[in-house]
């Protein structure tokens, strides 16, 4: 169904061409657009109109068309006048909408077809017959991106990125949620996981320009076939959670670039808890005083160089000595050897990983 708004604007600019006054109504007579001033009532001419067998009447000095959806009878269009002139626009006008069923029903369809096929709601011949019916090609590289906004229903973003991607006809903007717009984009010959992430990089600046919108934009794997289309955009939900959990500083996240926040995902919560009891014997880096925290964060960042990390933090190089020696008491890891920090590193990831697992259940 086409919106009321559509409607108006299409016999908006056809009366601005041709002068002539047209309404739009439904098969009840109700008026869903018009350019005609007045409260002139048609109810009874639309209703017998509409239950007759002719496809134009004049009557009460206007011209009748009717305009089908697959056979039923979706809208009665009026012109105002009696001439062939006006016979000729009322035609053209009640052709221009009758396309734009067809354009829009298409897009439903099309539209309907992408967001089953992302949630694995077709069966493998369902999925190539509709895409044979619907003229979209099986064979065409494809990938995914998940753009997820903080508001719901952003319509704004989600009308920023058709904008973005009307012109390629391969690529597809759909929504399954409130909050996450979601891209089946083609992918070129050629173009490799650095264009993607350059996509992702306009998506993030345009929607931040022209929205107004602040997202974070997750992307799965190149695929080859439409059915594994789906494998693609679960690629990316895999990609979104990870990120906001490990990397939450980044904007952009790659399924293909998750390191080892993709292993401690799938860990089982009760290893975790093993895991973190074993290591800091019951305790929780939650508990470290923030200056203990900075220094560790810090410390990784410059590779476990204490001369570099205690020239950032603007401390002498014996005080990080002695806040490292005061943590190898509290957890039993020397984190100057290399094979506690790897440790330290990966058991403060299982913690953010633990805290966000907890977050969902409540």
């Amino acid at each position: 169904m086409i919106s009321n708004q559509i409607l108006q604007d299409t016999i908006d600019g056809i009366k601005a061409i041709t002068r002539v006054e047209l309404c739009v109504m439904d098969t009840e007579g109700k008026t869903l657009a018009t350019t005609i001033r007045g409260n002139e009532s048609f109810i009874e001419a639309v209703s017998g109109f509409a239950n007759s067998a002719a496809e134009s009447q004049v009557m009460q000095g206007y011209q009748f068309f009717k305009i089908y959806d697959e056979n039923e009878l979706e809208y009665v269009l009026l012109a105002k006048g009696e001439t062939d002139d006006i016979y000729m626009v009322g035609k053209m006008a009640a052709f221009q909408i009758q396309n734009l069923l067809i354009a829009y029903k298409e897009r439903f369809d099309k539209d309907n077809f992408i967001k089953n096929l992302l949630l694995d709601n077709l069966l493998l011949v369902d999925i190539y017959n509709r895409a044979k019916k619907l003229h979209i090609e099986t064979n065409v590289k494809r990938i995914v991106f998940i753009v997820e906004t903080k508001n719901e229903k952003d319509t704004n973003a989600l009308e920023t990125v058709r904008t973005m991607f009307s012109s390629k006809t391969k690529d597809f903007i759909t929504a399954v949620d409130e909050k996450n717009i979601i891209l089946v984009k083609e992918v070129k010959p050629g173009e490799t996981y650095d264009d993607m992430e350059k996509t992702a990089k306009v998506i993030v600046d345009m929607l931040n320009t022209e929205a107004m919108s602040a997202v974070n934009v997750a992307f799965g794997t190149i695929v080859n076939e439409i059915k594994e289309v789906s494998r693609s955009y679960k690629e990316a939900k895999l990609a979104l959670d990870v990120g906001k959990i490990f990397y939450s500083d980044r904007r952009i996240i790659a399924y293909s670039n998750l390191g080892i926040g993709r292993l401690i995902y799938q860990l089982p919560m009760p290893l975790c808890n093993m895991f973190i009891k074993e290591i800091f014997d019951g305790k929780s880096p939650d508990e470290f005083d923030e200056e203990t925290l900075t220094t560790i964060n810090k410390f990784f960042e410059n590779s476990l160089n204490v001369s570099e990390t205690s020239r950032q933090l603007y401390i002498h190089r014996n005080t990080l000595v002695y806040r490292l020696d005061k943590l190898e008491k509290s957890t039993g890891l020397d984190l100057r050897v290399f094979e506690d920090a790897i440790t330290f590193k990966i058991a403060l990831m299982v913690v953010k990983y633990m805290k966000y697992m907890e977050s969902l259940d409540y």
